[in-house]
């Protein structure tokens, strides 16, 4: 896999633990701390400013550096002419550091924090909690965050919105619904994954004055998914390519549910397969053949069949598990197309078949595998304990495939510990359907020899930049065609940064 370590790192997400490592690591290098905090208020002030004209404002501080970054941003609004009534969860005696030095420098009155200073507010800065909350918000504080939704005015969060687990996005205790959250050097986890993305709102990353570099001590292993790190690595036909050097995938067609595989062979073949074949009952046969053109469909009899069919040395990619039926069938094709060391996307009926013996799976994976669940299917083979990003870790770890975990907050994760998370999927993709494209589009990466784990992120992108495309109205038959104008955008992409590199 070539992706660079800067590619990776510019959308790595950080852990509460690892941001505090990287604030560590910048203050022992001879930045201030409070240089930093005076840039992360100043972020904050520069982001309510662009978007509203002065109003009263309330900043509500907690007693942590995030309350710091509070009374910066309050100090700052107020220097541009802003009405600022600043709270305070505590007293400014029990401060320490730097965000005592930021309490000494502001001017105007401290109050108590309690929901009576919203009272007359027209806009809020939330400082109370940052991403490294790890109780629940509770008493005074959580009466505050919940009058905030009530209030009914625009919220901004400072790091996050206070109650919101940085780490994975739960909501501990309480927590508002904010307008725009700022955060700083690199976004968190709690900034992706549900339901701390729908907390944030608006994302605004601010540059503080950390440098890039303490990410070669950190090492993240969990990346926002974009094009930015897999681009490099996303198969291109050459001059002299043909059919058959861009990989042959072979889809399992069921006998009921016909249209998913359908759907799946079409997505391989739009995302650059050089050949697709579905295997179909004989009795079903007819309906592939007069529904699919550009894909080749083998008439099966059995498993021997289809045995034989991944005998072929240039198939080299599989896909198993849309509408192929829960059972024995779909269990012994899934074993073949492993035991033949097929590269594979195993999808919903091939991972229930495997419900309640999950292991003779496992034991099963010799070759490059992806599984693409969603929540029901993947319960049935791993253990939903911890939050959705510890799961899919856990899953991938235990597995030794690529998990890739649907949702609006998709998590993509490897067995060696590397994970993304998906933000660009639209709410229009749920529909029925969406899934057998998404799987398709793997398999047609997959069977052009793309690195698995690139080439899942990769599909799950692109099958929400199409369904972006689309937007209202969007069905699953829409995906497929709307894949060609979203990998165009990134050959565009690919080549003007060809060019300038």
């Amino acid at each position: 896999m070539t992706i660079s370590p800067e590619s990776w790192c510019k959308k790595a997400l950080l852990t509460p633990q690892q941001m505090a490592e990287a604030d560590r690591l910048t203050i022992a290098g001879g930045v201030p701390g409070s240089a930093l905090m005076e840039k992360a208020g100043l972020a904050v002030a520069d982001a309510v400013s662009r978007r509203w004209p002065p109003r009263p404002v309330a900043v509500l501080c907690g007693p942590g550096n995030n309350g710091g970054d509070g009374f910066v941003a309050a100090r700052m609004l107020a220097e541009r002419g802003w009405q600022v009534r600043l709270a305070l969860l505590g007293e400014v005696a029990g401060l320490r550091g730097d965000a005592a030095g930021a309490a000494a420098r502001w001017r105007g009155p401290v109050d108590a924090l309690s929901p009576t200073v919203l009272d007359g507010a027209e806009l809020v800065i939330d400082a109370i909690f940052g991403a490294g909350l790890a109780r629940p918000v509770e008493g005074t504080a959580r009466a505050v965050v919940e009058a905030l939704d009530a209030h009914g005015v625009p919220v901004v969060a400072v790091d996050v919105p206070s109650g919101i687990d940085g780490g994975t996005g739960e909501v501990r205790g309480a927590a508002p619904r904010a307008a725009v959250t700022v955060t700083f050097f690199r976004k968190k986890p709690g900034h992706l994954l549900l339901p701390g993305r729908i907390h944030c709102g608006e994302t605004v990353l601010a540059q503080i004055g950390i440098p890039d570099a303490v990410l070669d001590k950190i090492a993240p292993d969990t990346v926002e998914n974009d094009p930015a790190w897999w681009l490099d690595d996303l198969p291109r036909p050459r001059l002299d390519s043909h059919k058959y050097t861009r990989g042959h995938a072979l889809v399992a067609g069921g006998a009921v549910m016909t249209g998913a595989a359908r759907l799946g062979a079409r997505s391989a073949a739009r995302l650059g397969a050089g050949l697709v074949t579905v295997a179909a009952h004989e009795a079903v046969f007819p309906v592939y053949a007069a529904t699919l053109t550009g894909v080749i469909v083998q008439p099966i009899s059995g498993l021997g069949d289809f045995s034989k069919l991944l005998e072929d040395t240039r198939r080299s990619a599989a896909l198993i598990g849309p509408g192929a039926g829960v059972g024995a069938e779909t269990r012994d094709k899934t074993l073949a197309i492993l035991a033949a060391g097929k590269r594979a996307v195993l999808d919903a009926d091939a991972l229930t078949s495997f419900a309640g013996d999950p292991e003779s799976l496992f034991a099963a994976i010799r070759s490059p595998v992806v599984m693409t669940p969603h929540e029901g299917e993947f319960a049935r083979l791993f253990d939903t304990g911890g939050s959705k990003l510890d799961r899919v870790l856990r899953a991938a770890r235990d597995s030794g495939a690529v998990i890739v975990l649907k949702g609006a907050d998709t998590v993509i994760a490897a067995a060696d510990g590397r994970a993304a998370i998906n933000a660009n999927a639209p709410p229009d993709l749920a529909t029925a359907g969406s899934g057998d494209v998404l799987a398709g589009a793997v398999l047609g990466l997959l069977a052009q020899h793309m690195d698995p784990f690139a080439a899942a992120a990769a599909a799950v992108w692109l099958h929400g930049d199409a369904a972006t495309r689309i937007g209202a109205g969007l069905v699953a038959e829409d995906l497929v065609d709307a894949l060609a104008p979203a990998l165009r955008d990134l050959a565009r992409r690919w080549q003007h940064g060809a060019l300038r590199g």
